[in-house]
């Protein structure tokens, strides 16, 4: 069964013609009989006990509004439309036969033919509209005819009488009456007739134009499986090329894996036959322990590219006196907001600079989350100690010759850290560096 999607691309049903409308109506109403409590919307609640007749009368704006808005009742009715059913006359509604029928299916299962189906429609509707109005003209020249046959039998009356004294006044206006009748029957005679051909004409034309249209769909028919096909082909192609391309690939990789195992054996075979021995100070090392020792003002610096520089430094950590920043560079905003914007510009400099990232806040009046951060560590100091305390036991706790660095403008602070061996950088360098 086609299915119907959202009521905003399905076709507005009040603008379709009035006919294919009626059909809509007609099968709804027919619907719900067959349709259990769920399956019948709230507005049709009432509605449902009405015979099918009363219920397309009474009810058809509610139920084109049904069909327009609630889409399992849309394709309730239109799974019901999808088979052949009989219509108000009790007639079998099949496709090719009816094709009001056709256009309104069409239209709840949003065929790609729809709009022709509905020009189609429209077209019937019209000549049904043509032969109603040949029908009424006919039914008035069958009563003129009648009239004419009365005026003929009065007119023969009225010869028998002529002979009769004082006659011949009734029969000039009996002749005259008949003359009159004689002009009308021949107007409506002739207009029978233009109806009868223009109708025929435009059967005729709805006919071709039907003919060419199925024409084009079987036409379109044939490209959509043609397409179908390729699509399947090329699918199947991918896929066996998918599978070669993996069975390449195993044997790449394990001619890449043997190759690598007979490398890994040569190294450990000369590692034994030269008697290796590890340990021992890296030449780099050796070098840096003979060259004087830097400057206590070369470990620190207010200039931001430097800090940046600092920070791009392979294994570097940053450690950051939170609110000594945030106070320095906006200090407007509340405590919180603070650190929120501090942890997230900090979050994307640790992403551009790879750098281990910690930042410190007195957490002694702090009750609120703590802020995420991805790629970053943040830390709140406990109760009775100070964020400066937290930052020297981290300076203290990573080991000798590693990069830390310092931000932070509070003097001790600063003191503490570059005696324990830390490069320090000024709160204003790093909010240089995060553009805030």
């Amino acid at each position: 069964m086609s299915t119907v999607g959202d009521p905003t691309n399905l076709r507005p049903l009040r603008d379709l013609p009035d006919a294919v409308r009626q059909r809509l109506v007609e099968w709804a109403s027919q619907a719900l009989d067959a349709a259990t409590p769920t399956e019948i919307p709230s507005t049709l609640t009432r509605f449902a006990r009405f015979a099918p007749a009363k219920r397309a009368k009474l009810a058809a704006a509610a139920l084109i509004a049904a069909l327009q808005s609630d889409p399992a009742f849309r394709s309730f009715v239109a799974g019901r439309a999808a088979q052949p059913t009989t219509d108000a006359t009790g007639a079998i509604d099949a496709a090719g036969q009816d094709p009001i029928g056709a256009a309104a299916r069409a239209v709840l299962l949003r065929l790609p033919e729809q709009d022709d189906l509905l020009a189609a429609a429209v077209t019937v509707s019209q000549r049904s509209d043509d032969r109603a109005r040949v029908g009424q003209l006919e039914k008035q020249l069958r009563a003129l005819t009648g009239r004419l046959e009365r005026a003929e039998a009065d007119l023969r009356t009225a010869t028998a009488r002529a002979a009769e004294p004082g006659s011949s006044d009734q029969e000039s206006e009996l002749k005259r009456r008949l003359r009159e009748q004689g002009s009308r029957i021949r107007e409506l005679q002739q207009r029978i007739d233009t109806e009868r051909a223009t109708a025929e004409a435009e059967l005729a034309r709805v006919s071709a134009e039907r003919d060419r249209a199925a024409a084009e769909i079987d036409v379109w028919r044939e490209r959509m499986a043609a397409a179908e096909a390729r699509a399947d082909a090329a699918s199947q192609n991918v896929q066996r090329l998918r599978e070669s391309a993996g069975d390449r690939r195993a044997a790449s990789d394990r001619r890449l894996e043997l190759l690598l195992g007979a490398l890994e054996g040569a190294a450990s075979g000369l590692r034994r036959e030269w008697d290796l021995v590890g340990g021992g100070p890296l030449p780099g090392d050796v070098v840096a322990a003979g060259l004087p020792q830097r400057s206590g003002d070369a470990a620190r610096t207010s200039d931001p590219s430097r800090l940046a520089a600092w920070a791009a430094m392979p294994g570097v950590h940053v450690i950051v006196d939170g609110y000594n920043v945030t106070k320095t560079g906006y200090p407007e905003l509340s405590l919180s907001e603070q650190r929120d914007r501090l942890v997230r510009t900090l979050a994307a400099f640790a992403a551009r600079t790879s750098a281990e990232m910690t930042v410190v806040f007195d957490g002694a009046a702090v009750a609120a989350a703590r802020p995420a951060g991805r790629g970053i560590r943040v830390l709140f100091s406990p109760p009775g100690v100070i964020a400066d305390e937290v930052i020297r036991d981290l300076v203290r706790a990573e080991p000798v010759g590693r990069a830390l660095i310092v931000v932070s403008s509070d003097r001790e602070v600063v003191d503490r850290a570059a005696a324990d061996g830390a490069r320090t950088a000024a709160s204003a360098a790093l909010l240089a560096v995060l553009g805030g």
